[in-house]
């Protein structure tokens, strides 16, 4: 008799069949009947279906798509959107790159200043002779019966003015100015070597580089053609006088003024007094020192690029130098007339060099060193 799910036509041959597989099928029934679900557990029982984006996964694709860093035949799978965030990071990466490229351009310290090359020096060097004998002595005895005898000493007598600021320029910016033009007189007027002629370099790299070839030029073959002459840099002394006392005397004034949108001018005015002695004498012989005295008019000037490299250009300077002998040429170093010294010409006018305000020039090429201006007269206190 067939059973409820054998084929129609009976079990096929080769099978077993009857009490065999019924006693067969109840084995495998008691066998499995430990893992056979009750039908509470079966109803409790929750069926979900992933959909087809689920059963893909997260980061798998149907259509893989290449990368932008990629090349070859190596396409490499990315999420979505990150060929478009890597495309914006490299156009934002070349935007910044050219951004500075022309800033830089813009704000390059080393383009060449508008105004043009600095003009070269226009110098005039006086010589004043004396108009009576050269009085000696100790330099102090002497510094206290000359006009100096109020004047202080070497840079604390270089005195910088109130500042303000001007249309186109800041008060640091003036400061900046009037501080360089004081360092150049410091360096010129007051340094040891410098007035020995032993030492150029610190006037020198306080100059605007444009007139380098003219300053060395002017120490090397100095000229009184108003162009070369080494006294109308800074102050030097024939090798036949030196420095009988290091304390120089000093007094004088500063001004300036925009001149120009991108040009400041400082103008000083100072009067320098220096006790030499002659070189052959014993150092220990300071009795026989007398005074030289040296008045410097300076126009400098100043564009934004002198600031910030802390030079300057150095228009004109106006000297007179005394007591010297009209005779002689003061281009390349001034030669005083030594105690006891007597006039030997007399110049046209008589100039004092401790004058207040601008300086009487001289007509000619020499002048007369005034009386008031001659150490041991009586004097009144200086201005």
């Amino acid at each position: 008799m067939a059973v409820p799910g054998d084929p129609p036509n009976g079990a096929p041959d080769g099978t077993g069949g009857g009490d065999d597989d019924f006693r067969s099928d109840e084995f495998r029934s008691d066998e499995y009947r430990s893992v056979v679900f009750d039908e509470e557990f079966v109803r409790a029982a929750r069926l979900q279906e992933y959909s087809a984006q689920e059963r893909m996964g997260e980061h798998a694709r149907a259509v893989r798509s290449r990368s932008i860093w990629s090349s070859g035949s190596a396409p490499r799978t990315s999420t979505p959107g990150r060929g478009a965030r890597q495309g914006m990071l490299l156009v934002l990466l070349i935007a910044t790159a050219f951004a500075v490229a022309v800033y830089l351009g813009l704000r390059n310290p080393y383009l060449p200043p508008p105004g043009g090359p600095a003009q070269a020096l226009t110098s005039t060097v006086v010589p004043l002779a004396p108009a009576a004998a050269v009085p000696g002595g100790l330099p102090p005895e002497l510094f206290a019966k000359s006009p100096a005898a109020d004047y202080r000493v070497g840079a604390a007598g270089i005195t910088l003015p109130a500042v303000r600021r001007t249309h186109h320029f800041t008060d640091v910016q003036v400061v900046t100015a009037l501080s360089i033009a004081k360092d150049y007189l410091v360096q010129s007027s007051l340094d040891p070597d410098v007035l020995a002629g032993s030492a150029t370099r610190p006037v020198r790299v306080l100059l605007d580089p444009d007139q380098l070839a003219q300053f060395d030029r002017s120490m090397t073959s100095p000229s009184g053609d108003g162009r070369h002459a080494a006294t109308g840099w800074l102050v030097r002394f024939d090798p036949a006088a030196v420095m009988a006392d290091s304390r120089v005397r000093v007094s004088g004034t500063f001004a300036f003024e925009e001149v120009a949108q991108d040009v400041l001018e400082v103008t000083t005015d100072h009067t320098f007094v220096y006790a030499v002695r002659p070189a052959t004498g014993a150092p220990s012989a300071a009795e026989g020192a007398s005074l030289f005295t040296v008045r410097r008019e300076l126009r400098m000037r100043f564009d934004r690029y002198d600031l910030s490299a802390r030079r300057l250009e150095l228009a004109s300077a106006y000297v007179m130098a005394g007591p010297q002998d009209c005779s002689a040429d003061p281009a390349g170093g001034f030669r005083p007339l030594l105690a006891g010294a007597g006039p030997t010409t007399v110049g046209p006018a008589a100039s004092d060099p401790y004058a207040s305000g601008h300086p009487r020039r001289s007509a000619g090429l020499c002048g007369v060193l005034a009386p008031s201006a001659t150490p041991g007269a009586p004097v009144s206190p200086a201005p």
